[in-house]
């Protein structure tokens, strides 16, 4: 299995309150290299983090940029709790389905309990070239690193952010799949806490509907990426990253 062939123990970092984080690095690239650990960090949200998650955060993993993915609407009424004192600059990307999109439950499903989980990344990837792209150039910004990115779960906006960046340095699909399985071994502890906060209230049972998590679906997603763009480097130009940004991604995400 992909998740065997990596070590994926240093890449689950623990908090008190927070569920779902684990670092970017330790995945193999195609060409024998992997990618560099303690870059880029991915996440659920960071809102209940108590001060010594927020320690650990800017201390330990040098946290210098947190990418928000979340809707307006969703950092409105669940803000940003000890982040938002801290040292560090909050970039709010949304990734929508549309630049009008704002409310959190009718932009993702408006039936969370039935989705096409590949279909919507579609549309999340097509709603949100601009601030894909903005992400990207906040990681290779080394002023701004280490860098986390985060929505609300850990695993939609941020599995279509994750894959992006993955696959343009040249991840293997099926291990970009595998590191996006990952989620299921904290899945109901995410749903619990998001379940509890008034702007996920009524989310479905671990694992079904729109907290469903299987490799498949991140491989559909990679394989309509590729058919329809070329893949997610081709994909990061037509929307604006030169090819000299590009190659910087590379340099920051790729283990040397």
């Amino acid at each position: 299995m992909p998740t065997d062939s990596c070590d994926l123990g240093p890449r689950w970092i623990e908090f008190a309150e927070i569920d779902n984080v684990r670092d970017l690095g330790g995945l193999p690239v195609e060409g024998g290299r992997s990618t560099r650990f303690g870059v880029v960090f991915r996440s659920s949200t960071l809102q209940q983090a108590t001060g010594d998650d927020l320690a650990h955060l800017t201390g330990t993993l040098g946290l210098r940029t947190v990418i928000d993915l979340r809707l307006a609407d969703e950092v409105e009424r669940e803000g940003y709790g000890l982040i938002a004192g801290a040292a560090v600059h909050i970039a709010n990307l949304p990734i929508r389905k549309s630049p009008q999109s704002s409310l959190a439950a009718r932009d993702l499903v408006p039936d969370k309990t039935r989705v096409d989980l590949t279909e919507l990344y579609g549309l999340l990837l097509a709603g949100s070239g601009e601030h894909i792209v903005e992400s990207v150039r906040l990681i290779i910004d080394p002023d701004c690193r280490s860098v986390l990115f985060h929505c609300a779960a850990g695993k939609d906006r941020t599995g279509v952010l994750a894959a992006v960046l993955l696959d343009a340095v040249g991840v293997p699909a099926e291990h970009i799949a595998a590191d996006y399985a990952l989620t299921n071994l904290r899945m109901q502890r995410v749903r619990d806490r998001l379940d509890a906060l008034p702007s996920y209230a009524g989310l479905p049972q671990a694992n079904t509907g729109i907290l469903a998590i299987t490799e498949e679906v991140m491989l559909g997603f990679l394989k309509n990426l590729h058919a329809d763009h070329g893949g997610a480097a081709a994909w990061l130009r037509s929307n604006g990253l030169s090819e000299t940004e590009l190659e910087q991604l590379r340099r920051v995400l790729i283990a040397d």
